[in-house]
């Protein structure tokens, strides 16, 4: 009888009863187990540097009442229904507990700091201006006779410049003329010409205030600082990369990525050179996603580096997530070329070809074997006669050296007897 196997697992036995309930807490909150395993946790522990301290202080463990289902005044926090002395005992144990390990995650860009369209005008509107106020200040110059009169024209001057012949300005005429000339500066300072795949960013006293991505001619508050951003679509190949795959050999690795600009507000303004981020980047996510796998799998069958398309994924997908926060976007990351460093190419090829070497003789081996198995089968069947043990060995033998031996190389294969005498110690 198996002594250690559970008899209630048995068909024969039926389930047990399931077991009774634990006692009720009462109006206190705690039920009487939980209030005896307080008193007890109390009684044990002992004073730090009391009689019979062995140098190490026994901190009691903090018991909180669980609530009741009374209602919802009793769904407190248990630091508020505990007292005094289970804080004390409750801050003691988070001060002694380690600290708990964090992992690398990538960096958080500001949440505020987003982009949006700025307050922009069609740049006609700002011609239009213009051409009006300059159609105004030649109105007022021909008013008060500033510019002479021709006679071909008809006489606008008032009836002050008419009278004296000569021009008469007086200081409403000069304030207009001054405010139509600011009016024009204005109109004239705020247009900008936005070529195509590119943003003007808008900045005041370093407060972003939005981003022009419209094309052309348009009009913006001359009191902003306007700074180019290019949001074409931009590749870049990189240098040769030199990192270590998992198995700690040194590989070159040289790629290919495809990326631009997504916000605009904040690659300009939450990084210092969004370019040399993706830079540094790109060769910090190439480090870690090398060291996965193998640069190839000759002797052990596996996934690699070389099989695929598994290396571009992760690269496209661990680079995206990394340079994200910078308000940039990568839709490609591809190896270009994926080669041993200098120093280990030589002994690495050395290696490919003796693990190829020994591949292929296995599988001409196997071939081998198979054909003169066939071969034989074959004979007996085309005989109708049945070869006995040794000679099917023997037949078997010389077929697989016929097949495996090379060419102008002649092979005997001793007969069953001269083996037999051999092991037996008589001459063949």
């Amino acid at each position: 009888m198996d002594v250690t196997r559970d008899s209630s697992q048995r068909p024969d036995n039926p389930p047990k009863a399931l077991p009774p309930a634990l006692p009720e807490r009462s109006a206190s909150g705690a039920s009487p187990l939980t209030r005896a395993t307080a008193v007890t946790a109390a009684k044990v522990a002992k004073p730090v540097g009391g009689p019979g301290d062995s140098g190490q202080a026994t901190t009691p463990l903090a018991v909180v009442p669980a609530p009741s289902p009374a209602g919802p005044a009793d769904l407190r926090d248990p630091l508020e229904t505990a007292g005094p002395e289970t804080v004390e005992l409750l801050e003691a144990t988070a001060v002694g507990a380690p600290a708990a390990a964090t992992s690398r995650r990538p960096p958080r860009a500001d949440q505020a700091l987003r982009e949006h369209a700025a307050t922009a005008l069609p740049g006609w509107t700002a011609l239009l201006v213009v051409l009006l106020g300059l159609a105004g200040v030649l109105f007022i110059l021909l008013r008060t006779g500033v510019i002479p009169h021709w006679d071909v024209l008809p006489d606008l001057r008032g009836a002050a410049a008419r009278a004296s012949g000569r021009a008469e300005a007086d200081a409403a005429w000069i304030a207009g003329v001054s405010a139509i000339g600011l009016l024009v500066v204005f109109a004239l300072a705020g247009l900008l010409a936005n070529a195509g795949g590119e943003t003007r960013v808008l900045t005041r006293w370093g407060r972003y205030r939005g981003t022009v991505r419209r094309t052309g001619l348009v009009w913006v508050n001359p009191l902003l600082r306007r700074r180019r951003v290019d949001v074409r679509l931009r590749h870049w190949r990189s240098e040769s990369v030199k990192v270590v795959d998992r198995t700690g050999t040194p590989i070159v690795v040289r790629l290919l990525i495809v990326w631009r600009v997504k916000d605009t507000a904040r690659a300009l303004l939450a990084i210092a050179d969004h370019e040399g981020y993706l830079r540094e980047q790109v060769q910090a996510v190439l480090t870690r996603t090398a060291s996965i796998l193998p640069c190839d799998s000759n002797a052990a069958p596996g996934p690699a580096l070389r099989d695929g398309q598994w290396f571009a994924d992760e690269l496209t997908r661990a680079l995206a997530a990394e340079v994200a926060p910078a308000g940039l976007e990568v839709y490609s990351a591809q190896p270009l070329g994926l080669d041993y460093a200098p120093e280990v190419a030589e002994s690495m090829r050395r290696r490919r070809l003796a693990d190829l070497d020994a591949g292929l003789r296995t599988v001409l081996v196997d071939d081998a074997v198979e054909a003169a198995a066939l071969a034989v089968r074959r004979l007996e069947r085309a005989t109708a006669h049945e070869l006995d043990e040794a000679a099917r060995s023997a037949l078997m033998e010389q077929l697989l050296v016929a097949f495996v031996a090379p060419a102008g190389v002649a092979a005997s294969v001793p007969s069953p007897a001269a083996r037999a005498g051999r092991k037996e110690g008589r001459p063949a």
